[in-house]
């Protein structure tokens, strides 16, 4: 046990292996309770480092989450951006190396200023409050990569039911209070009330989630819609070349004519592979089909539009025809793969810094939602699905969700799974239904309780149909969004830093 608590390279490898095993308790593996056990060894292994070698520590267990979890970086870069092996290994290893620093910060600051030994109770609800500031911090800072967050593990756990409430980040404030409650109980032991107190902090989040689970937030605001999602299959070295162009119209064209008719047609993002205003005539033609089987078609479709400044620009965009109305252009676009970050000095050294479509501007803050069939949808591109806080903005408006993607990016990779339980997260954030169309799997409706109803295989070309119903109403998430878990930290932070400052002056 003193390895984890002392410094040295033992700590630092228990460490590595404690990030490593999270993605375990994520899609598809779903073991929930390994959450709490790595949260539990990264506050364990805190406890008596001094700041430097905390940051350390910190630094190896992001290294070990984000090289076990987000390997299908090397899918992309490799498979898709045409870098040799050693050069992909190289630039995966360097970007899981900086999201490690994430880790390195809050290790470093947990160390430095909030820590509390000798106060048990306080010292677990300050390192929560620390551990859903990084994931938040990380979600936003250089436009964020909120991926791998503790509290997607309970989708199917006992606290999906704090969702509603306050989103994934509750539910990640709550594992890890647990984790350190868990780690504490020895130290509780000595002081009867505090652990009366402590107890009843650890059993509460779980009781209520439990007791929470499946209940109904929102109503049902019209009578349910039948949704056709076509799923192409496409591969993604075809995806974007000239000469496959007309077979990949052809085949979405096909593959809706010869479906069932539903009221909701939902084709992937850029199913349409050319730009919007060159190809007015093929989605005339879908217009007039739409409008024949009284439905709205949905598709991914690159859109070309002078912006606020009066330059062309080019977007990664929905459109929607027949019974509807309205584009989306994408706001949370994905680096380099939709745009090049440093592009003067990148762009041209690798065939990765190339890749087709990596020029998209950001969309508009100020959109309207898309209409289809009378009806508002939050409509959510591919990578905009994982910020919490902004479908959440988008959520509060909408009766419906719709996300498209083209996943062929992550290749055979747990990425589109872990995409997929995020899209999951939504739903039951929002209360809403929501439907998810992709290129090559996970084709799925999604319910309120974000659970599957219907699904398409990966790496199948195919149709999947089915219902959704139209849902009013707000969570109390998408009526306060984050705010009160941010003013929650803020206060347990102002508390341990003048409880800390306090005893030093005693």
């Amino acid at each position: 046990m003193h390895w984890i608590t002392r410094p040295g390279w033992p700590g630092h490898l228990i460490a590595l292996a404690a990030g490593a095993i999270t993605p375990l308790a994520l899609a598809p593996f779903d073991v929930w309770p390994l959450a709490v056990v790595s949260i539990a060894l990264f506050y364990l292994g805190l406890r008596d480092l001094a700041p430097k070698h905390a940051a350390l520590r910190g630094w190896c267990y992001g290294f070990g989450l984000f090289v076990a979890g987000t390997s299908w970086v090397y899918v992309s870069i490799h498979d898709y951006g045409a870098a040799s092996p050693p050069l992909a290994t190289i630039l995966t290893l360097l970007f899981v190396a900086g999201l490690g620093l994430f880790f390195a910060l809050s290790a470093w600051l947990w160390a430095r200023w909030l820590r509390r030994v000798e106060a048990p109770l306080a010292d677990a609800l300050a390192f929560a409050a620390l551990w859903l500031t990084q994931e938040a911090f990380r979600g936003w800072f250089l436009t964020g990569f909120p991926w791998l967050y503790a509290g997607y593990s309970q989708l199917d756990g006992p606290l999906a039911g704090l969702a509603p409430l306050g989103g994934v980040w509750l539910v990640s404030f709550c594992l890890a209070l647990s984790a350190a409650l868990l780690v504490n109980l020895a130290h509780l032991r000595k002081h009867k009330a505090f652990l009366a107190i402590g107890l009843a902090l650890l059993a509460a989040p779980w009781v209520a989630g439990l007791a929470l689970k499946g209940h109904a937030w929102t109503d049902v605001k019209g009578a349910a819609l039948s949704v056709s999602a076509m799923q192409g299959n496409i591969e993604q070295n075809m995806k974007w070349d000239p000469e496959q162009l007309n077979a990949q119209l052809a085949l979405y064209r096909d593959m809706t004519f010869s479906a069932q008719p539903t009221d909701l047609i939902i084709w992937p993002e850029t199913a349409i592979p050319v730009l919007k205003d060159r190809a007015l005539g093929y989605l005339g033609m879908l217009n007039r089909f739409a409008n024949e089987r009284e439905a709205a078609l949905i598709t991914g479709v690159p859109i070309r539009q002078n912006d606020a400044r009066g330059e062309l620009r080019y977007y990664n965009g929905i459109s929607v025809v027949g019974q509807g109305s309205g584009d989306y252009l994408k706001q949370k676009l994905v680096p380099f793969g939709e745009y090049v970050p440093l592009q003067e000095v990148l762009r041209g050294l690798i065939a990765f810094f190339d890749l087709p479509m990596s020029d998209f501007a950001r969309g508009s803050a100020e959109q309207s939602l898309l209409q289809a069939k009378g009806y508002s949808l939050a409509s959510l591109i591919c990578y905009e699905v994982v910020y919490p806080e902004f479908a959440a903005s988008l959520a509060a408006q909408s009766d419906l969700l719709l996300t498209i993607s083209n996943d062929t990016w992550f290749g055979r990779s747990i990425g589109p799974l872990q995409h997929l339980q995020m899209a999951q997260m939504r739903a039951l954030e929002s209360g809403r239904w929501m439907i998810r169309a992709t290129n090559n799997g996970v084709t799925a409706l999604i319910d309120p309780q974000g659970q599957i109803s219907e699904r398409l295989p990966q790496f199948e070309q195919g149709v999947l149909y089915g219902q959704v119903t139209p849902m009013q109403g707000l969570t109390p998430y998408l009526y306060w969004r984050g705010w009160p878990m941010l003013i929650l930290c803020l206060g347990l932070f102002a508390w341990a830093l003048l409880a800390s400052r306090m005893a030093k002056t005693l």
